[in-house]
């Protein structure tokens, strides 16, 4: 069976921005659609988004990506087989031709692999995560949902840009929903307490009204324990600095608490954090330029928390791997959409857990309603998932796939629980 047509088409993203969705139709009549997200805080060296630019929304429209899909991706796909992922996007990184997915556009890349992957799982008449399972024993994943939203997707009002909450007591996926539903309800109500809520941020966390970062962390821990759970036993704290974007070259600026800090200065400040906080995981802690800082950070407390890199390692297994000969972090953040291909992601994460690092598939703050990424974190048994917080549609709809999930079959392994931030350490 071969792919028969393949369609795209401009949707709108979370953010009431274009972006690139693909349709694929194999010749029995099957049906993929993949769609790509985008990112806000993006690292310099993930693959690009072609956008038209000019006035028209503000340069973000993205009809040369469309025209290019048509014009050069459809005609050198139809007929090929859909089962072929490896091959098919093999075939759309020569196209492209370039590094970084430029020409051609990541984002009209991954829409495309995406729906390719999606067509044959639906040939073969599976949901998309068993078929990529393809008969191992996979559990579903961990969730880290983002509690209060900062840095570059609230503003820049604090300077850290995900406050999130790992329910490490859970035994059952529905179950961390359950607990992380509670722990959201509590954080508005004390940040409504303290006075007005300015509604939330780009990806569902509360809008952070802060004076202090620390004042965002004590938050956090008191909606935990007004939650009725245990701080660090129970459910933990889960941070993403996203450092690259408040410092470069080693200097970092903390406009919140008005400091400049060295890398060494924001390492120090970092390890206070662990040791005062019930803080589990932590990404991207200093910047993607900051290689030394990184290896130090992860010596100094690896041991102990996982060091997520994002920015720095930008779903690529070769970057993985250089990282691993260093010592720099111990796990990292799997994003379609950074590598441009199911195929290079799926490298990246299984180089990752090769070498011993933990690896969590993670949404971007312009989400859409695909629910992909829910299937690639449970067939791949990545352990973990990053979609957002605990509210709107297009994080809900993907939290909402992992009950199904779970409440239809299972995956076969049951639930990775507190078990995967310990797989790297």
């Amino acid at each position: 069976m071969t792919i028969r047509r393949i369609e795209a088409r401009r949707i709108w993203d979370s953010r009431g921005r274009p972006t690139v969705e693909v349709e694929v139709t194999n010749d029995d009549a099957s049906v993929g659609i993949g769609i790509a997200p985008a990112g806000a805080s993006m690292g310099t060296r993930e693959a690009a988004e072609l956008r038209d630019r000019g006035e028209r929304f503000k340069g973000l429209d993205v009809q040369q990506a469309l025209r290019g899909i048509e014009r050069e991706i459809a005609p050198a796909l139809l007929g090929r087989d859909a089962g072929d992922q490896a091959g098919i996007d093999a075939t759309l990184v020569a196209l492209d031709g370039t590094p970084n997915k430029a020409r051609l556009g990541g984002n009209a890349l991954v829409a495309t692999s995406l729906a390719v992957l999606h067509a044959a799982a639906a040939r073969a008449r599976q949901p998309l995560w068993q078929y990529l399972a393809q008969g191992r024993s996979v559990q579903l994943p961990l969730p880290q949902i983002q509690i209060f939203g900062g840095g570059a997707h609230a503003g820049r009002r604090v300077d850290v840009q995900d406050f999130m909450v790992i329910a490490t007591g859970a035994t059952s996926f529905a179950q961390a929903l359950e607990m992380t539903a509670e722990v959201y309800r509590c954080a508005g109500e004390l940040m409504a307490a303290r006075g007005p809520l300015a509604g939330v941020a780009d990806e569902g966390g509360w809008w952070p009204d802060f004076k202090r970062n620390e004042e965002a962390l004590d938050t956090l821990v008191a909606a935990i324990e007004r939650a009725g759970f245990v701080p660090g036993d129970e459910v933990g704290i889960a941070l993403d600095i996203a450092a690259s974007e408040f410092g470069s070259g080693g200097q970092y600026r903390l406009a919140l608490d008005n400091q400049q800090l060295d890398s060494d200065g924001l390492c120090e400040r970092l390890v206070r954090w662990v040791e005062r906080y019930p803080i589990v995981s932590m990404e991207d802690p200093l910047g993607e330029d900051d290689e030394a800082g990184l290896v130090a950070f992860t010596r100094a407390v690896g041991h102990r928390v996982q060091v997520v890199g994002d920015d720095y390692l930008v779903t690529d297994a070769q970057r993985v791997r250089g990282a691993a000969r260093l010592g720099a972090c111990n796990c990292v953040l799997i994003k379609p959409n950074q590598a441009g291909t199911v195929t290079e992601t799926r490298a990246a994460l299984e180089v990752a857990q090769a070498l011993g690092y933990g690896t969590i598939v993670s949404a971007r703050s312009g989400e859409t309603e695909d629910v992909a990424i829910v299937h690639l974190a449970t067939g791949w048994n990545a352990g973990q998932l990053k979609v957002g917080s605990f509210a709107r549609s297009e994080r809900m709809a993907k939290w909402n796939e992992g009950v199904r999930i779970e409440a239809r079959a299972g995956a076969p392994g049951g639930f990775a629980g507190r078990a995967a931030l310990a797989r790297n350490r």
